[in-house]
């Protein structure tokens, strides 16, 4: 593999204005497709194999028009101290309310009147208006919100409190911020990394590229595919991660290798053949975790994963052909002006021999001083210095590793996932104060009822309803309502507690147990149950698939197969410890109100699987970058030890330049008014900050300094069945000569300097 991607990187180089022509006319053209195209929905949600899917699919065989899955909105009214929402006055604006509702919009399904739906508390303090929408919340739009939004500022002018909560005022969380903040502190970290302006805007323009192109064509997709809203946002967030990652690394191997002497044609062969295979299997590994969410079984998660992991392969191509090509227009500016001014320095025009020979004097004589290029680049790094200091004290840095994180895992045993309401919004929220104003006239469970369908008669559904009626947790029980044909009714059940409680799931379950099989309980609550339930059962099966095709994957790049096992137990343990701090903070309530968290509650019942999918793929970017070097060290003749500090000599630096950029570009939804975007930001950012800095930085060094020579112990049995793809570029340099001719190692001929495994 790399002797072929050092070839398609010289092309690259050479055919600039070729590949840098197509890379623009496929933007262009994605772009004239999203333009073009349908505007994309929110796409088909759907439970295949769920009890409340099975119920909303018989409610519209049944009930033909009623818009079982369509979004509704509660307009909640409060009367002012002393009054009745059964005054005149008050009666008057709120049917004046219902007359403008019903007429506002084309989408509306049904509007109840809350004096005849018994809507109104029993000390006539408050009422509700419950709104029904032929289409889902994020197909409504922006004139039947306005209108919704317009009823509700006109009643409150009357001096009543108004509030509007349910899902028809969901709207797609804002997205942009987020991915500017990540951009900002990209480019500044890019900058203070290679200390040079070109090196820094490289990979945030390939990305920003790739970016468009696979967004771009999702959007043009949208509508043929039934692509969801959030399609898109998904594929941002993981195509401008990985996509400034792949960059990154082998814009760093080029300068490694004009560093050692190389024409910048040959080092940009060299840099994609070498670090541009472990993009490739870096890549490999976001895509199975990825295209892994066909697992859970949901359509939407299907899709989504397949169009982000599309995104990452756009990324993998525009890493091996777009950056060398751009690579071959800068020259040797990506050096940076100090790199560039050194290279003109006295010594700069001697032979490779020459070069060779300072180079080892230098290593052999740190402290001297000197103005030899040689000289500075044997001057150990941070990443140099640490390496050594792990290989110094490798048990207490693998042991302070594993217990801090098993530490920060601990909160992760009480996990309790769901979906979360409109109680976990900001308290500033319309949404939020409604869910106040019906916990505190109707009950909390008022917020979320369950609508049970009894595929029978009368009868049927007059004893299910009695039998519910008996149940713990039922705060009320309506009449059956049935449907022409007299063979389906529907009932609704209120809970006491809240929608997102345990104790409204435990009553959900003990509808289902008590009351037969013809008897469905469905609706938005009993959805999010559902759905937790499905995400809950599909997160072993999903973690078992792409941990064991990461470990195959990995078996074929490192040779070996402790590497393997290490970095994917190294994953586990970083995921459960962001998991435990998202418990911490999110559900416990632990630093609440340093991240904005107003309402503890159940943790999104996605959250562990788009944090397995998502923190897993970047994970192996960075374990393939950093250990591929090592690898690559031990197979042209180094130590284990010496191995692992070349690894950290070349690699550190760019990891945590990596790092840092992810980490900022997570933390930038921490801000965002929803819960569920909080969540998910603050969770990411934890888990690449364990993962790239206690596990990969710290943990893998100790335990490879442990094992020495046994982790790269690969039975010859095995050997020999699996491919030898060359990651490490064995191959390649036998190819080129470079065991004759190319420049000799600064570590080489030091081994006093190192600490020995």
């Amino acid at each position: 593999m790399a002797t072929f991607l050092y070839k398609l990187g010289r092309f690259a180089f050479r055919r600039r204005h070729a590949v840098t022509l197509l890379w623009v006319a496929l933007l262009a053209l994605a772009g004239a497709g999203a333009a073009t195209a349908p505007a994309p929905t929110s796409g088909s949600f759907s439970m295949p194999g769920t009890e409340a899917q099975r119920a909303f699919d018989l409610l519209e065989e049944r009930f033909p028009g009623g818009s079982a899955d369509g979004a509704t909105a509660r307009v909640v009214f409060k009367a002012p101290g002393g009054q009745k929402m059964t005054d005149p006055a008050n009666k008057a604006r709120v049917d004046k309310a219902v007359a403008d509702l019903r007429a506002g919009s084309d989408q509306v399904a049904s509007v109840t009147d809350p004096y005849t739906a018994q809507a109104v508390s029993r000390d006539g303090a408050t009422a509700y208006i419950h709104v029904t929408y032929k289409a889902n919340g994020m197909e409504l739009t922006d004139a039947t919100r306005d209108a919704l939004t317009k009823t509700g500022e006109e009643a409150r002018d009357g001096g009543l409190t108004v509030e509007i909560g349910g899902d028809a005022l969901q709207a797609m969380p804002e997205t942009g911020t987020g991915e500017i903040i990540g951009v900002v502190v990209a480019g500044i970290v890019l900058v203070v990394t290679f200390g040079s302006l070109v090196a820094a805007g490289l990979p945030l323009l390939t990305a920003i590229v790739g970016v468009g192109i696979g967004v771009a064509s999702i959007t043009a997709l949208a509508s043929a595919l039934d692509l969801g809203t959030t399609t898109g946002t998904l594929a941002t967030m993981i195509g401008l991660a990985v996509g400034i990652d792949y960059a990154l690394f082998i814009v760093s191997r080029y300068r490694a290798e004009l560093a050692e002497g190389r024409d910048p044609e040959d080092a940009a062969g060299r840099a994609v053949g070498t670090a541009g295979s472990a993009v490739v299997f870096a890549g490999l590994t976001v895509v199975i975790a990825l295209v892994g969410l066909a697992v859970v079984n949901i359509p939407m998660l299907t899709k989504m994963g397949v169009a982000a992991a599309g995104t990452v392969a756009i990324a993998v191509l525009i890493a091996l052909t777009f950056i060398p090509a751009l690579l071959g227009y800068s020259g040797r500016r990506i050096l940076g002006r100090k790199a560039r001014k050194a290279r003109k320095a006295p010594g700069e025009g001697r032979s490779d021999a020459a070069g060779s020979e300072g180079a080892a004097k230098a290593a052999a004589d740190p402290g001297k001083k000197g103005g030899d290029r040689e000289a500075a680049e044997a001057a150990p790094n941070g990443g140099t210095r640490w390496a050594r200091f792990v290989l110094r004290r490798p048990i207490a840095v693998l042991l302070v590793g594993v217990v801090g994180l098993g530490a920060l895992a601990v909160p992760a045993a009480s996990l309790e996932m769901g979906l979360p309401d409109d109680g976990a919004q900001p308290t500033s929220t319309t949404q939020r104060r409604a869910y106040d104003l019906l916990s505190e006239g109707f009950g909390p469970g008022s917020n979320g009822p369950l609508m049970v369908v009894v595929d029978g008669d009368g009868d049927a559904a007059a004893k299910a309803a009695g039998t519910i009626r008996k149940l713990d947790g039922v705060a009320a029980v309506t009449p059956p309502m049935p449907n022409k044909a007299g063979d389906t009714a529907m009932i609704t059940v209120v809970p006491k507690d809240r929608p997102s409680s345990t104790a409204t799931e435990d009553l959900v379950h003990d509808i289902r147990e008590r009351t037969g099989d013809d008897v469905l309980v469905t609706g938005q609550t009993a959805m999010n149950i559902d759905f937790s339930q499905k995400m809950n059962d599909a997160l072993l099966p999903y973690l078992a698939l792409v941990v064991g095709l990461a470990f195959l994957l990995l078996m074929v790049v490192f040779r070996s197969v402790l590497v393997p096992l290490k970095a994917a137990l190294g994953f586990l343990l970083s995921v459960v410890a962001a998991l435990g701090a998202v418990v911490a903070v999110f559900q416990w309530g632990w630093l609440g109100s340093v991240f904005g968290v107003e309402q503890t509650g159940p943790i999104m019942s996605m959250m562990p699987i788009f944090m397995v999918g998502v923190v897993f793929g970047l994970a192996m970017d960075y374990e393939v970058f950093l250990v591929t070097r090592m690898r690559e060290a031990y197979v042209h003749g180094e130590r284990p030890g010496e191995a692992i500090v070349t690894g950290f000599r070349h690699g550190a630096r760019v990891v945590t330049a990596a790092a840092v950029i992810m980490i900022a570009v997570f933390a930038g939804f921490i801000g965002a008014s929803e819960q569920m975007v909080k969540m998910i930001g603050f969770g990411l950012a934890a888990a690449v900050l364990f993962d790239a800095f206690v596990v990969r930085m710290a943990i893998v060094p100790a335990v490879l300094a442990l094992l020495g020579h046994k982790a790269w112990w690969l039975p010859r049995w095995l050997d020999r069945v699996l491919p030898n793809v060359d990651v490490e570029g064995e191959g390649l340099r036998r190819q080129l000569g470079d065991d004759a001719d190319r420049p000799a190692d600064p570590d080489a001929d030091r081994p006093n300097r190192l600490v020995r495994v």
